[in-house]
């Protein structure tokens, strides 16, 4: 958890505001829930390796007594909980508050988070979320949208060249089922999966046969045979955008026709809004690359899933997927929903600096002996015409303050002595 100094906090209003601002022209509204929620919510099985991380409340009221009887079922201490993300409290939100919304409703939130991480560089225990949310939509067009409108948000940001890798968690049990892989044992083959990027072909398959060697599952060495030569097969390198047949490339023999239909409707759309925007009368390729392998974590995903690529790093700065089955967890019946979430702590630290020229920001620098009602009224009359001011009084080493203001965001200065009137003011610029 950090402290901000104000020029790295105004730097994050700025990207923030961009964020909002995109998100909102392409129709979504923007929420507040709670930071925290039920305990029984935050753990009800959905997080994944969140609900881990969560950090939980002590009830109020308990004396010692109680405590000791509970020693042993630390779920019976806590009712509340900080929220891990964004995801869970928009599921309540939306059971608790549906007859108030549309049919079809896109939220934004952006808000803080918290997680018992351990703390590295890029990993942090209190950060910001930026989320799109799609509820009540099934459609490849939902999917679509996000992809459209995240995208436009990393070109406002000025991050153009930006990719979605794609998947379906309906592909990964397909698959796996395919190879022979039973239900009971996808889970945690997903997660080796997971790791294909960081330790390749050889290390998957290793890592499998080591860990049904450790089980005891002699039954999936035939499934994980069949994986292997999977990962193995002669690849040609013709290239194919996105689309049917990159995905059926991808993919063993006799994919089902849904899920790759959906996919395929899911560029489709996102090719056709990305070339209108552009101002192309013909609808172009859209930065979308099939990835057979992309699992994301979270236990809630039912179907699409997403993470959001840039060529300048070599991790990814935002993901999300469709979540069809949480809200029915809290209103009783199911309602399709898909989110987008952008990795603000990541994104942050990549968006060039930028100042605001179009409001001044000015330094006055006034001796110590300028009456404070003559110094105010200067300061008043360039507020009112637009300006930031902040008045500093004169030190002897003019340089360093003048550097301070300009590493906080001020643009200009004008030194005020006694006597000095408005029409008198001469600013200059910084720097």
């Amino acid at each position: 958890m950090r402290d901000f100094l104000p020029a790295e906090k105004a730097r994050r209003e700025r990207v923030l505001a961009v964020i909002r601002e995109r998100y909102r022209a392409h129709g979504f509204d923007e929420i507040e829930t709670p930071v925290v929620e039920e305990y029984a919510r935050l753990h009800a099985g959905i997080g994944g390796d969140n609900e881990k991380l969560a950090y939980n409340v002590l009830k109020r009221g308990l004396d010692a007594d109680a405590i000791r009887a509970a020693a042993d079922d630390p779920a019976s201490l806590t009712d509340l909980g900080l929220r891990y993300d964004l995801t869970v409290p928009l599921a309540r939100f939306y059971a608790t508050n549906r007859g108030h919304l549309p049919s079809v409703f896109r939220s934004i939130q952006i808000a803080p988070v918290w997680r018992a991480e351990r703390p590295q560089k890029g990993r942090y225990r209190q950060f910001v979320q930026c989320d799109i949310d799609i509820i009540g939509d099934g459609s490849a067009r939902a999917e679509a949208e996000l992809v459209v409108a995240t995208l436009d948000t990393l070109d406002a940001l000025g991050l153009e060249g930006g990719s979605v890798r794609i998947n379906d968690r309906r592909v990964l049990d397909w698959m796996l089922d395919s190879f022979g892989f039973g239900a009971e044992e996808r889970p945690g083959v997903l997660i080796t999966i997971d790791k294909l990027d960081k330790i390749g072909p050889e290390g998957i398959v290793a890592e499998l046969r080591e860990r049904a060697l450790r089980l005891g599952q002699g039954a999936d060495s035939a499934a994980i045979d069949a994986f292997e030569a999977f990962l193995r097969r002669p690849i040609t390198l013709e290239y194919h955008p996105y689309g049917e047949r990159q995905i059926r490339k991808a993919l063993p023999a006799d994919a089902p026709d849904e899920i790759v239909s959906h996919l395929v409707g899911i560029g489709a759309a996102a090719a056709a809004a990305r070339a209108a925007t552009a101002g192309d009368e013909v609808a172009g390729d859209i930065p979308l690359v099939f990835d057979p392998f992309l699992v994301r974590g979270m236990g809630y995903y039912t179907g699409t899933i997403f993470e959001l690529a840039h060529p300048s790093v070599d991790y990814s700065l935002g993901g999300g997927g469709r979540y069809d089955g949480m809200i029915g967890r809290f209103l009783g019946q199911e309602v399709p929903a898909v989110g987008f979430s952008i990795g603000f702590e990541r994104i942050v630290d990549l968006v060039a600096e930028q100042t605001d020229a179009a409001a001044p920001a000015v330094v006055l620098v006034h001796d110590r002996d300028v009456p404070e009602a003559g110094l105010l009224a200067l300061k008043a009359g360039l507020v009112r015409q637009g300006s930031r001011v902040r008045l500093e009084q004169r030190t002897k080493n003019l340089k360093a303050l003048l550097e301070r203001a300009a590493s906080d965001g001020y643009t200009a200065f004008a030194t005020v002595t006694a006597g000095t009137t408005a029409d008198d003011l001469e600013v200059k610029p910084l720097g």
